[in-house]
């Protein structure tokens, strides 16, 4: 029997609200992030996640409340990150709600910390997350909230990052990222055929079309969006169902 697909809702946050934009700029303020996971909790999604997008010492703090208090409001996975360098702050995260830490910029720049996290953890405990743009025929990996590229090619990145220690991908697409122009199903399918773990596909959802062509073209295992969440143009029960008729394996809410 094929595991299930999961719809993801994810809070990107100064540390202590929910901010969205479009490619990762022009940010606005969306709401509390507490309040949002209660109520994705509570109409049917999947898992949570939630990133520190400042991602800077100064808001580690609050953003460490911000995870206790979004964690109090869930009965689902959550899984956050933003910023984490080292074992005890990928501890801390996990310590103050969390059931997985996401990492990124770290990762690259010191590959060692995925193999740390997961000795410690568990594989089933650490998020890989690439941000991703087209540079040609392949992708680029970027790092510092996707402000600064790398010489990495994504899809080589995380087939590294698995073998690494990395239980599964959390892939954006920045050229897709906020447009709402669908999902990339081309990246998301090159990463999936890649690695053996899970692969979230983050970056351009719309409608449950979209979400249906990065399950079946993309081979996606799970499928994250914000805004269309954020902003009550899309339930997830609604979504779920559309989905379930369409021979793609969910768990339905009510």
């Amino acid at each position: 029997m094929s595991l299930a697909r999961r719809i993801i809702p994810c809070l990107d946050t100064d540390g202590s609200r929910v901010v969205k934009g479009v490619q990762f700029i022009h940010l606005r303020d969306a709401g509390d992030p507490a309040e949002l996971a209660a109520r994705y909790n509570r109409e049917g999604a999947d898992e949570l996640v939630v990133l520190d997008i400042a991602a800077s010492r100064d808001h580690r703090p609050t953003f460490l409340e911000t995870i206790r208090r979004v964690a109090a409001e869930l009965a689902i996975p959550l899984s956050a990150g933003g910023g984490i360098g080292t074992l005890e702050e990928g501890q801390a995260i996990l310590r103050a709600g969390a059931d997985k830490v996401t990492v990124n910029t770290a990762a690259i720049r010191r590959p060692a910390l995925l193999t740390e996290l997961s000795e410690e953890f568990g594989a089933q405990a650490v998020v890989l997350a690439i941000d991703a743009r087209r540079d040609g025929a392949s992708w680029r990996a970027y790092v510092r909230g996707g402000h600064e590229a790398t010489d990495l090619d994504a899809v080589a990145w995380a087939h590294e990052g698995v073998e690494r220690g990395a239980g599964e991908i959390l892939l954006t697409s920045m050229d897709r990222d906020g447009t709402r122009k669908g999902f990339d199903c081309e990246l998301t399918a090159a990463v999936s055929q890649t690695v053996t773990v899970p692969v979230i596909a983050s970056g351009g959802a719309d409608t449950p079309q979209d979400f249906l062509d990065v399950f079946e073209r993309g081979k996606a295992d799970a499928a994250l969006a914000a805004s269309i969440f954020h902003d009550n143009l899309q339930g997830f029960g609604a979504l779920k169902r559309f989905l379930a008729q369409r021979g793609v394996p969910m768990r339905v809410s009510a």
